[in-house]
């Protein structure tokens, strides 16, 4: 493709994150910095409720990142070397938490450890109120990160250097240490990264699952924004978060630069499980798996069925079909939108070095709070805060980087040759597009199309912010019953997350399975 074609291409997914998403951090950064002048951006610190805030959240997000490793990295392993029956449908299944909407995980986790949770009866153990149920709640969402890392990373280990450390006399253990582990810390490394950013910046699941005392800044922002009406001590917080946020994204750009590196290998093949130590570990792997990710989201079918016929029959209500009509709507118009910057950015992006700071753009929303965002969008545009149009056009800046990413990947391993042969035979560069090069990309456009699309189903913190009373959509549907007190109202969030999570899966039917996609990519 010819580069003035490519740079009109760049042209419109580069003026949607700048109109939606640098220009709000800038306005943020303004209001941060007017405020610092006086000096409240510096005395934030000072206050021991605003500094616990800004600890606590930092703090959460380590000790996420320990344990996901702790947990991760042993079920990865046994996943990428051993054959066993369910095998293929477990690693079609592993990204299912990703796609499940925040709000939803959130009350996957009271079903199990709140005050009538399933764990929390059964053992006589109440977690309310406790870190606990904010680090599970984020293992839940996060663990399938860095196992679907690990395995991908493991796949890149070299068969004859693991042979010759151990044909030199190295145990298992020191061939792993000492061949393997260089190889796969990158990548864990890279998956972590992300994780830290999600759970720093994380808004659902601390808002329901935090309380007063655990949680994050981003749900102190919300509070100073809609509740306090302190613009001024939330933008001076904002400010730090990006600071944060910002550091640990260079991070992740570095380390997914020295990923992008191709290599020639011959991986380690698969093996049949045969010793009672082989079962054993196979055994705990699928044990932390289902502790972890499913059995939140059976929690939340169990307590759905066992909800009242009054907390059914607000299903059917007015209300509930409003907020079902408004979610599907809204996410198809964002899908529309974020396919085609997502489908912009990849083309215009290309193959070639110059690609790579426009690669790394790509990753710019996937890094942004949403709340953040939200905030900056209400002090950027104050006029256009009720506007549907404003709403959509976040959710699609939010949603295109899968999108982007997925037809990135997917055109960095197609072959040069296949478009210079249908040039050479007459057809123009958009031709070549739409009868060679987008059906050979089709799967990878599925699979981003399905991220995208489940991010914009389970979208709650830009929802809080910009919506209008009658522009509910299930998320904040599910966050109305929760605040309301009575039984009913905690049977019906379940239904309706329950009905949300049905539309995420359905959604994620859509994604391939593993061997063909590039997870790690997105």
């Amino acid at each position: 493709m010819k580069h003035s074609s490519r740079v009109a291409l760049l042209l419109l997914p580069s003026a949607a994150v700048v109109l939606m998403l640098l220009l709000p951090m800038l306005r943020l950064m303004v209001e941060g910095w007017g405020e610092s002048v006086n000096g409240s951006f510096i005395t934030i610190w000072q206050d021991d409720f605003l500094r616990w805030r800004l600890l606590w959240s930092f703090v959460q997000a380590i000790l996420t990142c320990l344990l996901a490793l702790v947990f991760g990295l042993p079920v990865a392993w046994v996943l990428a070397r051993f054959d066993f029956p369910g095998r293929q449908l477990v690693l079609r299944l592993l990204m299912l938490p990703f796609v499940v909407p925040t709000l939803v995980a959130a009350l996957g986790v009271l079903a199990l450890w709140g005050p009538q949770g399933v764990f929390s009866q059964a053992l006589g153990i109440d977690l309310q109120d406790t870190p606990w149920l904010l680090l599970y709640g984020n293992l839940f969402f996060n663990l399938c990160l860095v196992i679907r890392a690990g395995v991908d990373a493991l796949g890149q280990v070299n068969a004859h250097c693991v042979a010759a450390s151990r044909s030199l006399g190295a145990t298992p253990w020191r061939a792993f240490w000492r061949v393997e582990w260089p190889v796969i810390a990158p990548w864990l490394t890279s998956s972590l990264c992300l994780v830290f950013l999600y759970c720093f910046s994380g808004f659902g699941l601390a808002l329901v699952l935090g309380g007063q005392r655990y949680a994050t800044v981003e749900v102190e922002i919300y509070t100073l924004v809609a509740y306090e009406l302190k613009l001024a001590q939330a933008s001076s917080l904002a400010l730090w978060m990006l600071a944060l946020t910002g550091l640990v994204a260079l991070a992740y750009a570095y380390v997914e630069k020295r990923l992008s590196v191709a290599t020639r290998l011959q991986p380690i093949a698969l093996r049949q499980p045969k010793t009672t130590l082989n079962w054993l570990a196979v055994f705990c792997s699928l044990s932390i798996l289902f502790f972890f990710c499913a059995a939140p989201i059976l929690a939340i079918v169990w307590r759905a069925l066992l909800a009242d016929s009054q907390a059914w029959a607000a299903l059917l209500d007015e209300e509930t079909m409003l907020a079902l009509w408004n979610t599907l709507r809204f996410s198809a118009v964002a899908l529309l939108v974020a396919t085609v910057l997502g489908i912009a950015h990849a083309l215009g992006t290309g193959t070639g070095r110059d690609s790579v700071a426009w690669r790394a753009a790509a990753y710019l929303p996937l890094i942004a709070s949403p709340v953040t965002v939200a905030f900056g969008l209400l002090l950027l545009y104050p006029d256009w805060t009720a506007s549907l149009a404003l709403l959509i056009a976040a959710y699609a800046v939010l949603a295109y980087p899968f999108v982007a990413k997925a037809m990135t990947a997917g055109l960095g391993s197609l072959p040069d040759n296949l478009g210079q042969v249908a040039r050479t035979l007459g057809a123009s560069s958009w031709r070549t597009f739409w009868r060679v090069t987008l059906p050979l990309l089709s799967p990878a456009l599925r699979r981003g199309m399905a991220f995208a699309a489940a991010t914009a189903l389970g979208e709650f913190a830009v929802t809080l912010f910009l919506s209008r009373p009658e522009w509910t959509t299930l998320t904040t549907l599910i966050y109305q019953r929760l605040g309301k007190p009575g039984a009913v109202n905690l049977d019906t969030a379940m239904l309706l997350a329950c009905l949300l999570m049905l539309l995420s899966a359905l959604v994620f039917m859509l994604v391939d399975s593993p061997q063909k996609s590039q997870t790690r990519k997105l």
